[in-house]
């Protein structure tokens, strides 16, 4: 069973390498020929190349050194050398290309790997315990069946000494007791059924493409953990060394504080914080790395840690607290605005994580034996300027604390110097080693060269079926420009205007501070987002946020409401979906959200909570959708303490209701607004709660 195990791996494996090679070839084209300065110190001379019509690595490659030494200027010892560079590049192109299958892309390349691994999903769920009991049975019969030579035949008990025979006899006895306890395991018919299917012939390309599409996901997982054996690692331990991934997964990891369960990636995750102690976590946004830093700190309490501290931005500040209340059993303490003195004294006394901001953490005062077992750094990019009040408030807490997690979406390999930055809080010791030179093959190689303190996963690394939807409530305190609309608002019995009140003020609305923060982010990592509101001046609001957020980015579309033609709609998603990389949509949502497709879209941004569940359901099911090829990412801005809390609270019900009776019927689709609030009578009620909580009334 395991030879023939063998060979099936050793058949995707070949269908794999001219699937690599192509990957490698295409991103080879698209690294300019001055990226091979980086590989060799600089010293070769490439100007003669680029004059000679060689423009990217892959021309160097493909042009053979005898042709690079027909060029002016180009010698036969510095063709080698530049051919050679390429060939290396090439190398690492190759250990690190990405292969993924598609049934709408079929071709001569990815049919023989589809059927090589259909020989494999084939054998079905059991395949890794029949594995797991044939190399048992080896392990245990292969000495037994040695010594039992010579009882096979005459001749080799006469050629055998007293000796052996006597070792052989035993070994036969061995045997026995082996075949009848694996016969009571049930070992025989674990092993039959994946055999089987192992030693059938291969199907046809037909037969293959249509298992592949009613068994996608299977065939995904799968390729997905045979593309990381060889030659490049798993991608969900960010391509560490397998040195380093072997220590990281053989750290224990105690969840008796915690109260989520973590996917591999993410246990991964907090194990690598906890085996390198000062670290930076990476991941790309929506992978869940404030749950990965509460399981490393639920984990380090177990082992008697009581104190812990985080440091980040304001506008996340509610977010974190909320994240440790529900993740885990350990207290939190936010330690900020007016009684943040009284906090502080609190949280040293009784333990727990504490959270503050990045812009307040120099105002600390806390007692010096109060040793945190743990001190984590939120979009830790904002502390890259050490010569800033924040960024040396993080260094001094960096000094001070043994472990230390650095969190940032921003993708370093992007930000070299930035990175050397933030290594040099960490672990200064490093910086002279991190060299912009890694960075040339591509960011898998980048994270190798800086494997000891830098740990990032990209969506595509780690999911492979059609992606989940994640939601994510982004809470915002008031600002005091927000507070004082919002009372007004309140005072004025206006409903409409209370539920934007935190966009009245723009240049002053904490709402609109996290909304540029995301789309920040999601222009470091390259993903296209939707913005959804009920309301157009809030799209106006909006659209100048993200424009001023998107540094030399690209322009934003929109807005899409009720007066955009059908056709002007339809121009606007697909130049959104043409773009390449980063681009932001603008969408009324009564209008954007229902019709249009805006699978391109793996960012949904909702200004508010909507009256209908249904609405807020219909303009994410625009995103995620068959074609949607990456986890979508649901962010919805909420303040706290006003209408978007009651909304929610009332809804809550509606909402419930909505799923144990709509959504299994056609009503669903019909008619929403069978099960939907009444609006009327949603303001009413809470203007009211909300007046009697604020001691106003209407004039």
């Amino acid at each position: 069973m395991l030879s023939d195990h063998r060979h099936a791996l050793a058949e995707v494996h070949r269908a794999l390498e001219p699937l690599r090679q192509d990957g490698a070839r295409e991103q080879l084209a698209s690294i300019p020929v001055a990226r091979l300065k980086d590989v060799t110190d600089g010293r070769l001379r490439l100007a003669p190349l680029e004059q000679g019509g060689f423009s990217t690595v892959l021309d160097v490659l493909d042009g053979t050194p005898y042709r690079l030494q027909l060029l002016p200027g180009i010698g036969p010892q510095t063709a080698r050398q530049v051919h050679a560079a390429a060939q290396q590049l090439a190398d690492a192109a190759a250990r690190t290309a990405g292969i993924r299958l598609d049934a709408e892309r079929r071709d001569e390349r990815t049919t023989p790997l589809v059927i090589a691994l259909h020989r494999l999903v084939g054998a079905g769920p059991e395949l890794p315990y029949a594995r797991a009991a044939a190399a048992r049975l080896e392990e245990l019969l292969g000495p037994l069946v040695h010594d039992a030579r010579p009882e096979a035949s005459w001749w080799r008990r006469l050629v055998a000494g007293a000796a052996k025979r006597e070792r052989a006899r035993a070994a036969l006895g061995g045997l026995a007791q082996v075949v009848d306890a694996e016969a009571a395991r049930g070992t025989g018919l674990l092993l039959a059924q994946p055999s089987a299917d192992l030693l059938r012939p291969g199907v046809s390309p037909d037969e293959a493409w249509i298992d592949f599409e009613l068994r996608a996901s299977d065939y995904q997982t799968l390729l997905a953990e045979l593309a990381a054996l060889e030659p490049e690692r798993d991608a969900a331990e960010g391509f560490l060394p397998g040195d380093l991934a072997a220590r990281v997964k053989a750290q224990p990891l105690d969840d008796a504080h915690r109260r989520v369960s973590l996917r591999g990636y993410q246990s991964f995750g907090a194990r690598f914080a906890l085996v390198q102690r000062r670290v930076i976590l990476g991941d790309e946004m929506g992978l869940g790395k404030t749950v990965q830093a509460i399981a490393a700190m639920a984990h380090l309490r177990s082992e008697g840690w009581t104190h812990f501290l985080v440091a980040c931005p304001a506008s996340v500040l509610i977010n974190w607290v909320r994240e440790i209340e529900t993740r885990s059993t350990l207290g939190a303490h936010p330690l900020h605005g007016p009684g943040r003195a009284a906090a502080t004294k609190e949280w040293a006394a009784s333990g727990g994580i504490a959270v503050t901001t990045l812009d307040s953490l120099h105002t600390l005062d806390v007692p010096e034996d109060v040793a945190p077992g743990m001190f984590v750094v939120d979009e830790a990019h904002y502390a890259k300027n050490h010569e800033t009040r924040r960024a040396k408030a993080v260094a001094a807490w960096c000094a001070r604390t043994e472990r230390v997690l650095f969190l940032t979406g921003t993708p370093m390999e992007n930000r070299v110097e930035e990175f050397r930055s933030l290594v040099a809080h960490l672990r200064p010791e490093l910086v002279p080693g991190v060299r912009p030179t890694d960075a040339a093959v591509g960011p898998e190689a980048f994270r190798k060269a800086v494997a000891p303190v830098y740990l990032r996963r990209n969506q595509r690394d780690v999911l492979v079926e059609l992606p989940e939807v994640v939601h994510v409530d982004e809470w915002e305190e008031f600002s005091p420009a927000d507070e004082a609309a919002y009372r007004a608002a309140v005072a004025e019995g206006n409903f409409m205007a209370m539920r934007r009140a935190a966009y009245a003020v723009p240049e002053r609305s904490a709402k609109l501070g996290r909304l540029a923060e995301l789309v920040e982010e999601a222009a470091a990592n390259g993903l296209k987002v939707v913005v959804f509101s009920y309301f157009r001046d809030v799209l106006a609001a909006a659209a100048d946020v993200a424009a001023a957020a998107d540094v030399a980015g690209p322009e934003v579309r929109g807005p899409i409401d009720g007066r955009t033609p059908a056709a002007r709609r339809q121009e606007l998603v697909d130049a959104f979906a043409a773009a390449p990389g980063h681009a932001v949509l603008l969408a009324q949502i009564q209008a954007g959200g229902v019709g249009l497709n805006v699978q391109a879209a793996s960012v949904v941004i909702i200004c508010e909570p909507q009256v209908k569940p249904t609405m807020e359901t219909q303009a994410v099911a625009r995103a995620h959708r068959m074609g949607q090829v990456r986890t979508v990412q649901v962010h919805r801005l909420l303040t706290p303490g006003g209408v978007d809390r009651r909304m929610l609270e009332i809804l809550a019900v509606k909402t419930r209701l909505f799923d144990e009776y709509a959504r299994r019927s056609d009503l669903a689709e019909r008619s929403p607004d069978a099960v939907d609030v009444s609006e009327q009578a949603l303001a009413r009620r809470i203007v009211e709660e909300e007046q009697e909580r604020l001691g106003t009334a209407a004039p």
